[in-house]
């Protein structure tokens, strides 16, 4: 019998090599050796091999964000975060049943890309995939709530506590739970006129403009400076009443510590009110990274209002924010965002059929 000639060998190990598995395989090395950017090249490479490859495309999207440093994750710029949802498209359409790439996506596209519109429908496609989970509904409230949208977050809040609904755990009933309370809390707060920032005359825009000197109250300092004042008044007099026993200091001490939760919670609508003017100007610039058009006058942008509000954002919208602002397109008076239909969704039998082909093209920024 004859044996292989050694180029014949080499071509079968070179073939070998080059299989998306393998170069998968290279690329998970590398990541374990600490190499992203060696990890993320292989991870490219496997998905010019395989296009289906769903562990490849992760891997793109994972490895397109900057790591961890001193154990604390790296905030991505524009161009990251960009690639990084346009991987994670790929991924939910190759395979919709993690829920992790939804998770993810719905973080860059909100919060690092500001794009409230398609954060909707990336969370509706993940509905229509998985009608009765309650995790997509929270999300869907969360950025009506901030664009003010508050008809649309009753008809969700109905769906959320409907019949069938997974919400198995207590985290998940917390979660239902605090958003919840998140409606009734900003509904109550804008019950007398909600902020509409396409309208340049819309009356809280004066509002802003005279307050556009004042940075809004942080938690901490209205801690220290209205609740802990209250509390130890309080304390004091009970510690008058009661102390002196063992048995009176643990009665003061829950005493003080009810008084803490209970006055730190009355006192958190407070805190909304007077950190309206900042509110206000915090769903402006939503309204602006979601639109591409702006809507902030011109004597309110780079005020110390703004830039404190500006701050608070994350690198990739701010730079994305920034492009918006150089291209200077006013936004439309009749501008309304496009929402997806919120309707109750059956189970759907095709996961292929739910997703459109236009959103397995790349993010365009």
């Amino acid at each position: 019998m004859n044996n292989p000639s050694i180029h014949a060998s080499n071509a079968v190990a070179s073939d070998v090599a080059d299989t998306p598995e393998m170069v998968w395989l290279d690329a998970l090395e590398a990541e374990g050796s600490g190499d992203r950017v060696g990890a993320l090249e292989a991870a490219k490479r496997v998905v010019e091999m395989d296009p289906k490859h769903t562990d490849g495309w992760m891997g793109v999207a994972r490895w397109s964000l900057p790591p961890e440093s001193k154990g604390r994750q790296q905030m991505p710029d524009l161009a990251q975060a960009a690639k990084s949802i346009a991987a994670l498209r790929k991924v939910v359409a190759l395979d919709p049943e993690p829920f992790d790439p939804w998770k993810l996506g719905g973080v860059l596209l909100v919060d690092h890309l500001g794009m409230m519109e398609q954060g909707l429908d990336w969370w509706q496609q993940r509905r229509e995939f998985a009608p009765y989970e309650v995790a997509p509904i929270i999300e869907q409230i969360g950025i009506l709530v901030r664009m003010g949208l508050y008809d649309e977050c009753a008809n969700l809040l109905e769906q959320l506590y409907s019949e069938g609904m997974e919400a198995t755990t207590s985290d998940q009933l917390t979660q239902m739970e605090a958003v919840n309370k998140m409606v009734s809390r900003a509904a109550k707060m804008e019950e007398d006129e909600i902020f509409k920032p396409q309208n340049p005359k819309h009356p809280r825009w004066r509002i802003i403009e005279n307050m556009k000197k004042r940075k809004p109250i942080s938690p901490t300092f209205f801690l220290i400076t209205f609740v802990a004042p209250i509390v130890f008044i309080l304390g004091t007099f009970a510690m008058t009443l009661l102390g002196g026993t063992t048995w009176g200091f643990l009665v003061v001490f829950v005493f003080i510590l009810a008084c803490f939760m209970v006055i730190t919670r009355l006192a958190s609508g407070m805190l909304h009110r007077m950190n309206r003017h900042a509110l206000d100007l915090d769903r402006a610039i939503d309204y602006e990274t979601t639109s591409g058009k702006i809507c902030i006058p011109e004597e309110i942008r780079y005020s110390k209002l703004y830039n404190a509000m500006v701050a608070n954002r994350v690198p990739a919208l701010n730079e994305r924010l920034e492009l918006i602002v150089e291209g200077g397109d006013k936004m439309p008076i009749r501008w309304k965002p496009e929402l997806p239909e919120f309707k109750e969704l059956n189970t759907v039998e095709d996961s292929e059929e739910w997703w459109s082909d236009s959103e397995m093209e790349p993010l365009d920024d």
